[in-house]
């Protein structure tokens, strides 16, 4: 078993007794008392000195994150509210997701990331512990960029000779910049919120049949719940995204610009989103946005002002 193995249980057992003993909620001010149950267990297990850094750099990691992961969580998981997961699956969600998001991946890999959390939960979970992990991992594991948002940041852009050289398997989809006027005639544009932070154009996957058009059209709106009417490409970007079961994959997104009726957005908590809005259309630029769609919104917005 390797060493680094050993100080991630070390660090679960650590975090197991944080948070039975509600230091959890607090960890500035229950700090020393972390350090001291983590010091404690180290020696029990009679762990060197590289395992001990290692040890304390993941317990001060998830701790410092433990807020933003906790509403990750939440949303990655509706279904399961947080203080009914089970607590070691709570716990080794935390430790894998502050792997995942925000570790060195030089050093620990997305999926290495994964794969130790899983095992974790097997170790000292219950009998579905690894499969809820894989679960909840997996599936914001599947809503990252390659290399991944462990700064809530960007997808990785790949030039055309970069991504035919990699020969990924490649995956279409259509998206939107939906707009709409109010009856003062202020225009307004409807993004969707994902899990990391960011505000998001509506987009899915083309499905078998559908021309790109149609495609792109139904996938808007079953994102917002609404009808909306595409009018003409406004761009198109590509990257690579990771699925722990695909494994890297080529996205190339088509985006239109598509009016709709100012209405009440109908929009149902699915995958990687977790809400969507209406914002007046001279407020978008101020949101939190993925550097690649700032473009796509920017002409949108000029063709909607009717600047071009």
């Amino acid at each position: 078993m390797s060493n680094r193995h050993v100080a991630r249980s070390i660090v679960v057992q650590t975090l197991f007794e944080g948070d039975m003993r509600g230091w959890i909620e607090s960890p500035t001010t229950h700090q020393e008392d972390f350090a001291t149950a983590l010091t404690r267990n180290l020696e029990e297990f009679s762990q060197g000195a590289k395992a001990r850094e290692f040890a304390e750099g993941l317990l001060n990691l998830t701790l410092a994150k433990r807020a933003t992961l906790d509403d990750i969580i939440v949303k990655a998981a509706p279904e399961w509210p947080l203080e009914k997961i089970a607590n070691v699956d709570r716990n080794v969600l935390r430790l894998g997701l502050a792997e995942l998001l925000y570790g060195d991946r030089t050093q620990v890999p997305p999926k290495v990331a994964i794969d130790e959390a899983i095992e974790l939960g097997k170790s000292f979970g219950g009998d579905t512990s690894g499969k809820f992990i894989n679960g909840v991992l997996g599936g914001i594991y599947k809503e990252m960029g390659e290399p991944g948002k462990q700064d809530f940041g960007k997808k990785v852009t790949l030039n055309q000779a970069e991504l035919q050289a990699k020969e990924l398997p490649l995956e279409s989809l259509g998206g939107a910049v939906v707009y709409a006027r109010n009856t003062n005639g202020t225009m307004y544009i409807a993004l969707v919120h994902d899990i990391f932070g960011k505000w998001t154009l509506p987009k899915g996957h083309l499905e078998d049949g559908l021309d790109i058009v149609d495609g792109a059209t139904k996938r808007v709106k079953e994102e917002l719940g609404i009808d909306v009417i595409l009018e003409e490409k406004i761009g198109e970007n590509e990257y690579v995204a990771m699925n722990p079961d695909k494994k890297k994959v080529r996205k190339h997104v088509t985006y239109y610009l598509a009016h709709a009726a100012f209405t009440e957005l109908n929009f149902v908590s699915q995958g990687g989103l977790d809400n969507a809005k209406w914002f007046p259309i001279m407020e978008v630029v101020d949101l939190p946005l993925y550097e690649d769609l700032v473009p796509i919104l920017i002409t949108a917005i000029k063709k909607i002002s009717g600047a071009i």
